[in-house]
């Protein structure tokens, strides 16, 4: 989505409507940059904290402000290609009753949240949808792009921290069903493994596949949150 606004800013023969709608969208990224990384992070805390690990809650973590949580440069890289990251959370696994388990539901809390708030702005966006279909205008469409915007980015972020790729969320998920010699290997090769994924996602090799996932959850999500506007006259 990202570079697809990115060539529409530079075709000079786009109308004032045009522009309007791609910066739209464009606040809708920024959006999810500044808090929907925010309450990835939280969620993770969150979920240390519950399973008994504190660390991120005496280093300030366990809060929604976007300053303790953004990342420059995984920042940047939404905006560039879609996916990216915050500042990792603090974690200390000897803290866990079940070291893996502990991990494993910690990292899933952070997709989960992106999930919850992709859904939650579904619901928000068939709002001004409802209204466009029955009176349309150019104000409810740009609301409508702004929040399906929010939409579709905290998806691309939930689908891309889910691969079982360290140091991703997935890996750590993926970790709690492998052996002991295969969870060391990636660990011992994650600095590696994290410069191939930003090199695979700079040259976009990632979006086909990741783009297919996330247009699958997206179809389940759409689908679901306008049940109840199928209900209205």
């Amino acid at each position: 989505m990202i570079w697809e606004l990115i060539d529409a800013f530079r075709n000079e023969s786009m109308s004032g409507t045009d522009m309007a709608n791609i910066l739209a969208a464009f606040a809708g990224v920024v959006f999810v940059l500044i808090f929907g990384l925010s309450f990835h992070e939280f969620a993770h805390a969150w979920a240390a904290k519950k399973l008994g690990d504190n660390t991120a809650f005496n280093l300030g973590r366990l809060t929604l402000n976007p300053g303790k949580h953004l990342d420059p440069f995984g920042s940047l890289l939404i905006l560039l290609v879609g996916f990216g990251y915050a500042k990792p959370v603090p974690v200390t696994p000897r803290n866990f009753k079940n070291y893996k388990k502990g991990m494993a539901l910690t990292a899933l809390a952070g997709p989960v949240a992106n999930l919850i708030m992709a859904f939650v702005f579904s619901l928000l966006a068939n709002v001004p949808k409802y209204l466009w279909y029955r009176s349309p205008n150019d104000f409810t469409k740009l609301i409508f792009i702004f929040l399906r915007a929010i939409v579709s980015t905290n998806i691309g972020l939930a689908v891309f921290n889910l691969l079982p790729i360290p140091p991703l969320d997935g890996s750590r998920i993926l970790d709690l069903f492998l052996p002991y010699k295969a969870s060391r290997f990636l660990e011992q090769y994650e600095q590696y493994l994290r410069y191939g994924i930003i090199f695979l996602l700079m040259i976009r090799v990632l979006s086909v596949p990741l783009g297919f996932i996330g247009d699958l959850i997206k179809g389940g999500i759409d689908f679901i949150t306008w049940l109840p506007f199928r209900l209205l006259p």
